[in-house]
């Protein structure tokens, strides 16, 4: 399992005095207030980062980080995702799943005439859908929904799903 979870993406500079535009990549946009630091992941390397000020604007957060005052010492990390550490995350209620652990998954049917492995996950208004390449290569879209999703044992990395009908066509 991951230990960093990642939490939004940096997605421009805000300003001239170092801020950060960040593109969610959470179900709570506000859990930032909370954070105290991040994990910047350069590529590279990962830095670890203090919050020094938190606010909003439209759907992203705008971030400013201790020792980065100024555009220039922030503007290359554009495009750089920010992690936390696992024990930072939200409390997930019974089957929440974060998807960072998802991947990878082996799926199958409860007759197990179909399986393969979860690719992605697609955050829609209703519900998400798991993206899962088939065995036969082709990509199936399971809504991940109590009357598709049986199963998930994520220590035997493991979803055990219904197909509904036409999900195969």
């Amino acid at each position: 399992m991951e230990q960093l979870l990642q939490v939004g993406i940096i997605s421009s500079t805000h300003g001239i005095r170092g801020e950060v535009k960040v593109f969610p990549t959470t179900d709570d946009v506000n859990r930032f207030k909370k954070l105290k630091e991040v994990t910047l992941d350069t590529g590279k390397e990962k830095l670890r980062l203090e919050i020094e000020g938190v606010k909003f604007f439209k759907q992203f957060a705008i971030l400013k980080f201790k020792g980065y005052d100024n555009i220039n010492d922030i503007e290359k990390y554009k495009g750089k995702s920010l992690l936390i550490e696992r024990k930072d995350a939200v409390k997930l209620e019974k089957d929440e799943y974060f998807i960072a652990d998802l991947l990878g998954v082996r799926v199958e049917n409860e007759d197990g005439s179909f399986g393969g492995v979860l690719k992605d996950v697609l955050t829609t208004g209703a519900n998400d859908v798991y993206v899962v390449e088939a065995d036969d290569g082709k990509e199936v879209l399971i809504p991940a929904i109590r009357d598709c999703i049986l199963s998930v044992d994520l220590a035997a990395g493991q979803m055990k799903v219904h197909l509904l009908e036409g999900l195969l066509s």
